[in-house]
């Protein structure tokens, strides 16, 4: 038997799942079939580990949330999973980790399919961790967005005319489900969803990229070296010491309207620019502070204290 594919898809495609393809034997796998096609049987995640709880008198389940830019997973995971169960028990949360685990399904009524994850392996991880999976996610997305596209072209859409194009026998076999089984794929849902997690990442390039224009030749007529050096030096520190007060008064703002359920961007953004401090700011000590382990975001644009 193969080993499955450990697909990266976030959580508000994932979610958005009603479709399963069920094994018809013992070690024929099922696979949850995505909007977008991803033919799921594994998957791998990375994101806040937001709660853990028990939710049986034994201690054996538990349940645990961890959320990405785009939504949240539900993890369950008992006493076939010791090892992973036993690691979320002892992590102290919020805490970034990477899962390997298995799609799992919940289907109440006819019609009506829930997903979540049941971790196989779960570990600890920085937050530049977190950075390169929501990138090559949001690839993965782009990806699958393409195939759906190339497939509504064709009449009727067939995995060997996707497989031709390059993409892979499980993308193509899925986008080819997910075209018959969902009625219609809002494709600028996924488009605007990569979009905002890519915003979501935003304020430390933007640090980059102008860490490379100052290496540049200016166009403006220099002062001589040293006294560009020491005015720089100079400046470097003053806004070094201007930024950590930036980010204790963001803190404090956050502190003072959290409440039980957290804060929104927008309510931070809005009462720190009461204080002088413009939303560019705001957004660079935010991602500073959840860096720290100071703050985090449960679910997108809501901002908890630790």
């Amino acid at each position: 038997m193969r080993r499955e594919t450990a697909w990266r898809v976030f959580a508000g495609e994932y979610n958005d799942s009603n479709f399963e393809v069920k094994g018809t034997g013992e070690k024929t796998p099922s696979y949850v079939i995505t909007p977008l096609g991803a033919k799921v049987n594994r998957l791998f995640i990375v994101g806040v580990l937001t709660d853990v709880e028990n939710i049986s008198e034994s201690g054996e389940l538990v349940r645990a949330h961890i959320s990405d830019p785009t939504g949240v997973y539900t993890l369950y995971s008992g006493q076939y999973q010791q090892d992973a169960t036993d690691v979320l028990l002892a992590i102290e949360v919020p805490a970034f980790v990477a899962v390997l685990g298995k799609a799992r399904t919940y289907k109440p009524e006819e019609g009506v399919l829930y997903v979540s994850v049941r971790p196989e392996k779960i570990m600890e991880v920085n937050a530049e961790a977190r950075d390169q999976w929501i990138l090559e996610t949001c690839e993965s997305t782009k990806e699958r967005i393409e195939a759906v596209l190339e497939a509504m072209k064709m009449s009727p859409a067939n995995a060997y005319d996707l497989r031709k194009l390059g993409y892979s026998r499980d993308l193509s076999d899925g986008v080819v489900a997910a075209l018959k089984n969902y009625s219609k794929v809002d494709i600028e849902k996924y488009i605007t969803l990569i979009q905002e997690s890519l915003q979501y990442l935003r304020p430390r390039r933007e640090e980059l990229a102008s860490f490379e224009i100052e290496g540049k030749e200016g166009e403006k007529p220099t002062k001589t070296k040293k006294t560009k050096d020491d005015m720089k030096k100079k400046e470097t520190e003053t806004v070094e010491v201007d930024f950590e007060e930036i980010e204790n008064k963001v803190l404090g703002v956050i502190k003072e309207i959290e409440g039980e359920d957290g804060a929104s961007w927008d309510a931070i953004a809005k009462r720190c620019e009461k204080s002088g401090i413009n939303r560019d700011s705001v957004e660079e000590a935010l991602n500073s502070l959840m860096e720290k382990g100071l703050i985090y975001e449960p679910v997108l644009g809501i901002i908890k204290t630790t």
